[in-house]
């Protein structure tokens, strides 16, 4: 007996969240039901007018909102963003410049600035780990075992 495969689906909201666009601006038709996989696919690959819309003007959801101002989420509600905003508001914000969102682009550089050190010392670290490694396989190694060197306390 073969059993047919149904289709894996989706909840609207996270179909929403996978496409960048705040649920509550989508078609009704799209809040109501559920979406498939496949039908996820074809509105990434050929996206209907309604989607190319919200995605040009918005509202948009938080995470896109951080993104296009340069904060992270986290700054949006320190700054009192608590709702979806267009695009025009948010171009309007990055030519206001707000005092908050100043703090935030700031936060945001430092964050990234201390992620590359961070990354970077961990590199750093591995290759002289490989490097300690590669030495110690190329060290020859005496009868007990031990590798070669001096002796001490003589």
């Amino acid at each position: 007996m073969t059993s047919q495969k149904s289709p894996q689906t989706m909840k609207p909201a996270t179909a929403a969240k996978k496409l960048g666009v705040y649920l509550q601006a989508t078609p009704a038709e799209f809040q109501e039901g559920v979406v498939s996989r496949d039908e996820l696919d074809a509105l990434q690959a050929d996206p209907p007018q309604w989607l190319r819309d919200l995605r040009r003007d918005g509202p948009h959801p938080r995470p896109v909102v951080a993104t296009k101002l340069g904060v992270s989420i986290s700054g949006l509600a320190r700054g009192g963003v608590d709702e979806a905003l267009t695009t025009a508001q948010i171009e309007e914000l990055k030519a206001d410049q707000p005092e908050w969102l100043r703090t935030e682009r700031a936060i945001q550089a430092e964050v990234r600035r201390e992620a590359v050190r961070v990354k970077d010392k961990q590199a750093k670290d591995e290759r002289a780990a490989v490097a300690k490694a590669v030495a110690a396989a190329a060290a020859p190694k005496r009868a007990n075992g031990r590798t070669g060197g001096t002796r001490r306390g003589r």
